[in-house]
């Protein structure tokens, strides 16, 4: 199963000091080649704060604060879920490419024995 992961739109929040302290990011998965029995498509999206702080008050650090010009591609999908996104991805195709679901037929002759 050849995937490809693409980031097809992504939306950075500046602060006041010009960087970037959130980002608003969009990843289409795609199963091999359009047109092939086996292809499948999925667009996945997340938003991610530079940090967070729990009701505890503990505050994880998403990113570095940087520029919008500094971000590479690979900056970009470092900070998104990619590996649960992953796991998505493969069980949509296995559940409509590899093991579809089998359809039922009506039997229009059948009789209601008596």
């Amino acid at each position: 199963m050849a995937v490809t992961k693409t980031i097809t739109k992504c939306t950075p929040y500046v602060n006041a000091s010009s960087k970037v302290d959130k980002w608003e990011i969009e990843m289409k998965y795609e199963n091999d080649s359009e047109g092939d029995s086996t292809y499948y498509t999925s667009t996945f999206s997340t938003s991610v704060k530079q940090s967070v702080t729990d009701p505890d008050g503990n505050t994880t650090t998403n990113f570095t604060l940087k520029a919008k010009g500094s971000w590479t591609n690979a900056n970009l999908v470092a900070i998104c879920p990619v590996s649960l996104w992953d796991t998505v991805f493969a069980s949509q195709v296995d559940s409509v490419i590899t093991n579809p679901p089998v359809l039922s037929t009506p039997d229009q002759a059948f009789n209601v024995p008596s």
